[in-house]
């Protein structure tokens, strides 16, 4: 398919650019390409990429078993549970937000089951604890915290493989977000030594 004639010229005139700086990216075996302008595009490293995912066309992401997410909702529970706290809500979600595993406590209030999914989703989203992220939701005018889905409040764990955020224990309920904060760090304690 011939993309020039689809976009405007000063779009036309860069694809075959990006088109072999991708190459190059993806394992081009030249130390450098030389694009129509004359520019040269140094080969740059896939490291995060698994060995064959290039020319698959696929990435591969690091997820949590259903038996793990299971383990670190039931930990997270049972701490809350511990502390007098059992109407809180554990919600466990990949880097994207969708549940892998939910408890919802007894007498647990309906908002608990959001507040919970949110805080999740907002630790895996942004590799870093909740309540480490309140303080940048301050301030005039629009901030993060107007980002759909997210919630800023004490509560929500990264779950990190290495630098890499692949998931989030939210925990939502407890009368004090530094509650469910504990609560939600107790499930990744549990799981902390399974994560490779």
């Amino acid at each position: 398919m011939n993309l020039s004639r689809r976009l405007p010229r000063a779009l036309a005139i860069t694809v075959p650019a990006v088109a072999l700086l991708a190459a190059t990216a993806c394992g081009s075996s030249q130390d450098s390409t030389a694009t129509p302008s004359g520019t040269e595009v140094a080969p740059v490293a896939m490291s995060s990429q698994k060995p064959g995912d290039a020319e698959k066309g696929t990435v591969s992401a690091d997820r949590l078993s259903v038996a793990t997410a299971g383990r670190a909702a039931q930990a997270a529970l049972a701490k809350c549970q511990a502390d007098g706290l059992g109407f809180v809500t554990v919600s466990v979600v990949d880097r994207f937000g969708s549940v892998q595993a939910m408890l919802r406590g007894d007498n647990a209030a309906e908002h608990t089951v959001e507040a919970a999914r949110a805080k999740g989703y907002t630790a895996a989203a942004f590799g870093a604890n909740t309540s480490d992220l309140a303080g940048r939701v301050k301030g005039d005018g629009p901030t993060i915290a107007d980002l759909p889905g997210t919630l800023f409040l004490p509560g929500g764990v990264s779950v990190k493989v290495g630098n890499a955020s692949i998931a989030g224990i939210g925990v939502g309920g407890a009368p004090d977000g530094n509650a469910d904060q504990a609560c939600a760090a107790a499930g990744l304690a549990e799981i902390a030594g399974s994560l490779q």
